[in-house]
C-alpha cells in the first residue's frame, strides 16, 4: 500500500526522545519512517501528536479526536504507542489502563485506517524485584497488544521478537529512551513491516561491548541516578510529568520533509 499520509500518537517514543534534533525537535522513528514514506508519494503529510510523559488516559483526551480529524481513507496509516508510563508507576491498574488502551485503538481503527501498534520490551537484561515486576506487567500489557491487534487488523511491531533490541547501546543514557541508533533500528523495522525500502542489515548484532571498569561503572550509575532517578523521583511525588506544558512536534498533517527549515 502507498501511503499518502502519517499520523504518529503516544509519547517520548514517538515524540522521539532521545534522538539527534532535526527542525528544532528531537527527530526520532516517526520521522524516520516519514522521511521514506515521502518518497512513496509526491504529497505525503506526516502528524506527530506524541508528547513526553502522557499516559494513556492523557494520549486518548488530547490526541485520538484530532488524529480521527485527520484520516484521509485507508492510505492513511495511523501509529499508536502509549501505555508504557502507566506500567512503570506503582500505582499501576491494568484492569484501567488496559480496556482503555484496547477502545483507543478500536476507534483508531473504525475511521479506515491502517493502524500500527507496538509491544514494549519485557526483558531489560536488568535482574532483581524491579525486572521482574517489568517483565511481569509488559507481558500481560503485550498480550493486550497482541489481542486488539488481531481484532482489528492492526500492524504490530513486536520488539520482543527481535533480539536485536535487547542491547542496551541502543539505549540513550537515561536508560529509557532510544538513542540515534535505536530509533534508526526500529525506524528500519517499521518500514520492513510496511514494505518500504529499509536497510537489511538493521537486525545484525552490534561488535561485543568493551568491558568497562568497576570504578567507570559505579561513576556512570551515579551521574545516571542524579541526573535522571532523582528528577524522575521528584515529579512523581509532585504529581508533575516531563510532559506538562509541552505542544506535539506537528499537530497538522504537513508536507513532508519540512526541507524549508533546514
Amino acid at each position: 500500500m502507498v501511503f499518502e499520509r502519517f499520523i504518529a500518537l503516544g509519547d517520548s517514543y514517538t515524540e522521539g526522545m532521545s534522538d539527534e534534533k532535526k527542525y528544532g525537535n528531537y527527530r526520532g522513528w516517526a520521522d524516520r519512517t516519514a522521511d521514506v514514506m515521502t518518497l512513496s508519494y509526491p504529497d505525503f503529510t506526516y502528524a506527530n501528536l506524541a508528547v513526553r510523559g502522557k499516559l494513556v488516559r492523557q494520549v486518548v483526551d488530547e490526541q485520538i479526536e484530532p488524529a480521527i480529524s485527520q484520516v484521509n481513507g485507508p492510505n492513511t496509516l495511523i501509529s499508536f504507542h502509549a501505555g508504557a508510563n502507566d506500567v512503570i508507576r506503582p500505582n499501576y491498574r491494568s484492569d484501567l489502563v488496559l480496556p482503555l488502551y484496547s477502545d483507543a485503538v478500536r476507534r483508531l481503527a473504525a475511521t479506515g485506517a491502517t493502524i500500527l501498534l507496538f509491544t514494549v520490551l519485557e526483558r531489560t537484561g536488568n535482574t532483581g524485584k524491579a525486572a521482574k515486576m517489568w517483565e511481569t506487567r509488559f507481558r500481560e500489557f503485550n498480550r493486550n497488544v497482541r489481542a486488539v491487534a488481531e481484532e482489528v487488523g492492526a500492524i504490530i511491531a513486536d520488539a520482543n521478537e527481535e533480539p536485536a533490541f535487547s542491547d542496551r547501546r541502543f539505549l540513550a543514557f537515561d536508560r529509557l529512551h532510544l538513542n540515534a541508533m535505536g530509533h534508526d533500528r526500529v525506524a528500519q523495522a517499521v518500514l520492513e513491516l510496511l514494505d518500504l525500502p529499509f536497510d537489511k542489515g538493521w537486525r545484525e548484532p552490534l561488535p561485543p561491548a568493551k568491558e568497562k571498569h568497576a570504578a567507570v561503572r559505579a561513576w556512570i550509575t551515579t551521574m545516571w541516578f542524579i541526573t535522571f532517578a532523582l528528577p524522575w523521583m521528584w515529579r512523581r511525588a509532585r504529581g508533575k510529568s516531563s510532559g506538562d506544558g509541552r505542544s506535539c512536534k506537528y499537530p497538522i498533517a504537513i508536507h513532508w520533509p519540512i526541507s524549508h527549515l533546514d
